[in-house]
């Protein structure tokens, strides 16, 4: 059974407010009634109104000024009004009425099926984006349950890849390199040169994919380290160059999902710079500040469209999506711009962030391609 909608009913005459009550008692929704427009606010910040049904002449506070006040609160802003009124009733009259915030204007006398219609569809109406509103709601939720989802499951790759198949091609490597020292003819020796050679290529891919899946720094020493050593591999693998500014210089680890979604963030940010911009540097900037978190990607490429730019659904991808999703679920905002030349993606992540500990991580804030030690396994 459908949820009875708020039908707010506001006059300054008991018999109007009770022949309404009566020409929509018929609708089967909750009636409610309110003599001036004091009480009608009264009711509108304790329930959720679906429609506003007001005499436009009243005492004190007139139609018009009510539904001036309710429109400017967020709260209502989409609520229907619909004005009754026997004295008001010229087109200037429905014109000020329209630019007051009403949606109709009904004359009397009132035609109760005129009427009743028109409550009946603005009732539904509300309830319907309600509906909607939950749906939407529960769309985030499983969308945020996803990506938590997948993050974990990187993270059991990532272990599986390390524990399993990495440590079994280090055992067979150092096999090999033991029959190497031993007195064998050359064509032995060259087999077994060749064989440990392709097998560090694959431990190397492995520790690749590994880090790639879910980088082991991000947990234990942080997203600066993290993000530095991704760039570092971003750079030699594309050829852009990039740099990492970091600040401040202090920064302070963060709670592991917020870390995690600025990493993917960035991450995505760049796969898209290398696939599509054409550039031949870009810029990655972490900022922390006043409780909040600000990313910034930025390249020298070709930009992007105004269709891009406004996240028009037929033009931007499961990247550019993703990204929008994990800064939702942080309460945060995504912004795509030109630069001229280049782009800008922007995350501000707003609100008292949590914070693991507060210990600076010692890693420099530049990444250009140099050759630095990895993660070994």
């Amino acid at each position: 059974m459908p949820e009875k909608a708020n039908i707010l009913m506001v006059d300054d005459q008991p018999a109007k407010l009770l022949s309404y009550e009566a020409i929509l008692n018929e609708l089967g929704e909750n009636l409610i009634k309110a003599n001036s427009g004091r009480e009608a606010l009264e009711h509108l910040l304790k329930t959720d109104i679906a429609v506003v049904l007001m005499d436009v002449s009243m005492p004190e506070l007139d139609g018009f000024e009510l539904a001036e006040m309710i429109r400017q609160h967020p709260r209502f802003q989409r609520t229907a009004i619909i004005f009754i009124s026997a004295v008001h009733l010229t087109d200037l009259d429905r014109l000020k009425g329209y630019q007051r915030g009403a949606v109709d204007y009904i004359s009397v006398p009132v035609v109760p099926e005129l009427l009743r219609a028109k409550v009946s569809v603005f009732a539904e109406l509300h309830r319907k984006t309600h509906q909607l509103e939950v749906l939407n709601s529960e769309l985030r939720r499983l969308s945020s349950s996803l990506i938590a989802s997948q993050d974990e499951e990187r993270r059991r790759i990532a272990r599986e890849l390390h524990d399993g198949l990495g440590q079994d091609l280090v055992a067979i490597k150092m096999m090999l390199d033991g029959i190497l020292q031993q007195e064998h003819s050359a064509p032995k020796k060259q087999v077994a040169a060749d064989v440990s050679t392709l097998i560090d290529r694959t431990i190397q891919q492995v520790r690749s994919i590994s880090h790639l899946l879910h980088p082991p720094l991000l947990d234990e020493v942080g997203l600066r380290a993290a993000l530095k050593w991704y760039l570092e591999g971003f750079t030699k693998r594309s050829g852009i160059e990039t740099d990492l500014d970091v600040q401040p210089s202090s920064f302070p680890r963060m709670a592991p999902e917020l870390e995690t979604a600025v990493f993917r963030i960035v991450q995505e940010a760049l796969t898209n710079v290398f696939r599509h911009s054409g550039a031949r540097k870009g810029w990655v900037t972490i900022l922390k500040q006043d409780g909040q978190v600000v990313v910034t990607v930025r390249d020298d490429g070709k930009g992007i469209s105004d269709y891009v730019a406004e996240f028009r659904p037929d033009s931007i991808g499961i990247g550019i999506g993703g990204m929008r999703q994990r800064v939702k679920e942080f309460g945060g905002e995504l912004q795509l711009r030109n630069s001229n030349p280049g782009t800008i993606v922007e995350v501000v992540i707003p609100g008292k962030l949590p914070v693991v500990f507060d210990q600076p991580v010692p890693v420099t804030a530049q990444a250009s391609g140099n050759n630095t030690a990895r993660p070994t396994f």
